[in-house]
């Protein structure tokens, strides 16, 4: 069997056929799909109760933060894009940013990744706020308080998250407050599928933002208990920090395949930039013709993910901070990138940016997509980075801070073969949004909503959704097998592919070796996704089951 694993990484992959799953669940009024059930629930009882899909969105979100801590949070940040009815695509943007007293060398010869002096200025709950007051319909209040009765009346643990409770707890013996919070008696017994969880500390917390407003994390008490435990345990986020932050409304990364209109978020997210980049190197090539799991179309699309991750590394990070080339979302700029390619050997990845000097050879976030009954759509991706984050757990507020600051470029001037970035444009700065991979997606057909999807997995996260966005569009999958079938991802360095597919694709994959492909197999993302019948106008939901997941709908 696949093992479970807490952080949401990489798992070695014996087969993919594991993942098959359940048809997509159809819905005529409304649709939620994420990695947590009882928040999948929480959002669709908003839309039953009149709202729309941003109302659910928010309620989803808060409600993850109670049933799905490894990732779900209001101590983080991430990016939600909408498309309404009518009108144009939007994207919220509430990355998190370096507090005021973040410098550029401040961990060039730090290694750890934990605890207070990683954590970023959370976003998650000015950038809900902000969403709402743009498109909500119901009130504040009682988007928030489907996670307040979850926090304070608890909910029954499934397997997996009691599993992944006990892992992080038993992995916390320097983090009191996360196992006194998180761990059952303390610590001292292990969670069970079916025990209820209840939090009365993130209750209180979440009730304050409920009644209060979002001012109560930011200025308020909340904030008061936040800068505590930071100056507790060394962190530098200050009160002023926290009332500085502010979300962003951004204009969508827009580009076309096939004529369809294809929406991701902007820089800091490199989502977007990459995500079009591919597709439109792609669109070059007639991947159907070759066939989904031909040696030819996975070796374009390693090809395409190669020279788009070189140039996320070349040049994305904030744009406040860095300037960002228009050309490469463009389709001259893509012609250009495919015929580069050699259909006939892998392209050695340090061939690509020979300007950029090499040193010597030495999950966790989550995803949710909702729909309402007159076609408004949201995409959110939102995290904590690692899974569980910093593992600081805000004393008496219950609820996890991030460690997003790993995120950042640590050492300025040194990338290498294994992954390793530190090249400017992502470098740490006082107030700078550290660099994203969230691709929260939505494609587009004559103003109407035909795909949500996005996913967890860290860098991993943008070829996910290439992934999932070929599967409907070039080779005409249905979502639940468009979501369940074998993904491919390549990020320049470390130079190598990894395909989850490799029991029913043996012969591919040693084609691709004898190409000059290092090929790997791991498990990649969760891509909690919705199709729209353009003929029938039936919501399709379908759960990734590589976690865990539910579609809800009516």
């Amino acid at each position: 069997m696949l093992r479970y694993a807490l952080a949401l990484g990489a798992l070695l992959l014996p087969t993919s056929g594991l993942f098959a799953a359940e048809k997509a669940v159809e819905a005529r009024n409304g649709l939620v799909v994420c990695v947590s059930p009882p928040a999948a629930d929480a959002g669709l009882e908003l839309l039953k109760q009149g709202g729309n899909a941003v109302d659910s969105a928010v309620a989803t979100a808060f409600a993850m933060a109670v049933t799905y801590p490894a990732a779900g949070n209001i101590g983080g940040g991430g990016f939600m894009v909408v498309h309404p009815p009518q009108g144009a695509p939007v994207v919220f943007e509430y990355r998190e940013t370096a507090p005021a007293a973040a410098t550029k060398d401040m961990y060039a010869k730090d290694s750890e990744r934990l605890g207070h002096k990683v954590v970023g200025v959370p976003g998650t709950v000015r950038g809900m706020e902000l969403a709402h007051k743009k498109f909500g319909k119901l009130a504040w209040k009682d988007v928030v308080m489907p996670a307040v009765k979850l926090a304070e009346e608890g909910f029954l643990l499934d397997a997996k998250l009691a599993s992944s409770l006990n892992s992080f707890v038993g992995g916390s013996s320097g983090f009191p407050e996360a196992r006194r919070v998180f761990g059952k008696n303390g610590g001292e017994a292990d969670w069970e599928a079916g025990d209820r969880f209840v939090q009365k500390d993130l209750g209180a917390a979440l009730r304050q933002i409920a009644e209060k407003g979002p001012d109560a994390f930011y200025t308020g008490d909340l904030a008061d208990k936040l800068v505590a435990e930071m100056k507790a345990g060394g962190g530098l986020i200050t009160k002023a920090d926290l009332a500085a932050y502010r979300a962003m409304e951004r204009k969508p990364i827009h580009g076309t395949f096939r004529g369809y209109d294809v929406y991701a978020p902007p820089p800091p997210s490199s989502g977007g930039v990459c995500l079009i980049e591919m597709l439109n190197i792609l669109e070059n090539f007639d991947l159907k013709k070759q066939g989904r799991w031909s040696a030819d179309t996975l070796h374009l699309m390693v090809e395409a993910m190669r020279r788009a991750y070189c140039d996320r590394a070349r040049f994305l990070g904030d744009p406040a901070f860095t300037k960002i080339p228009e050309y490469l979302t463009t389709k001259e700029y893509a012609r250009k990138l495919a015929q580069q390619i050699d259909r006939e050997k892998a392209t050695k990845s340090e061939a690509l940016a020979k300007e950029l000097k090499l040193a010597p050879e030495g999950d966790s976030t989550t995803h949710f997509s909702v729909i309402d009954k007159d076609g408004m759509a949201v995409a959110n991706t939102y995290t904590l980075e690692h899974s569980y984050g910093s593992r600081v757990v805000v004393k008496g507020a219950g609820f996890i801070l991030n460690n997003e600051m790993v995120d950042f470029n640590w050492r300025p001037g040194v990338t290498d073969r294994t992954g390793g970035i530190g090249t400017p444009a992502n470098q740490i700065a006082p107030g700078k949004r550290m660099l994203s991979s969230q691709t929260p997606t939505i494609v587009a057909k004559d103003g109407k909503v035909l795909l949500v999807t996005g996913s967890p997995g860290s860098r991993t996260i943008i070829n996910t959704s290439l992934c999932v966005v070929l599967n409907v569009i070039e080779f005409g999958m249905d979502i639940q097998s468009a979501v369940d079938a074998p993904r491919l991802h390549h990020q320049w360095f470390p130079d190598e592919a990894r395909f989850e597919g490799w029991a029913e694709h043996r012969d591919t994959v040693e084609k691709l070796r004898a190409m000059g492909h290092t090929m790997t197999g791991v498990r990649q993302g969760a891509a909690q996704s919705i199709w729209v019948d353009p003929k029938t106008g039936i919501f399709h939901g379908a759960a990734d089951k590589r976690i865990i997941g539910k579609a809800a709908g009516y």
